[in-house]
């Protein structure tokens, strides 16, 4: 067996956990906004936006990390 194609899995599989890590900061995020919710009704719309507008921030990365896993997966199995 070739050594690039196991650099190449250990790179797709890297880039696949930025997923599981993105996952766990997101719910973080909900969490922490649930808990200020909590404590503060009346600003309710503004958390929420900002809690929607990070997670969607974060989650472009795990779009980033599926991508590039796709792209060593495919695009280079026969280095």
């Amino acid at each position: 067996m070739d050594i690039n194609k196991g650099l190449i899995a250990i790179g797709a599989g890297l880039a696949v956990m930025t997923g599981m890590m993105t996952g766990l900061g997101e719910g973080t995020c909900a969490a922490h906004a649930c808990d200020a919710i909590g404590k503060n009704p009346e600003v309710e719309s503004k958390i929420r936006s900002t809690m929607i507008l990070g997670i969607a921030l974060s989650e472009t990365c795990a779009i980033y990390g599926l991508l590039v896993a796709i792209l060593l997966m495919f695009v280079y199995p026969n280095l």
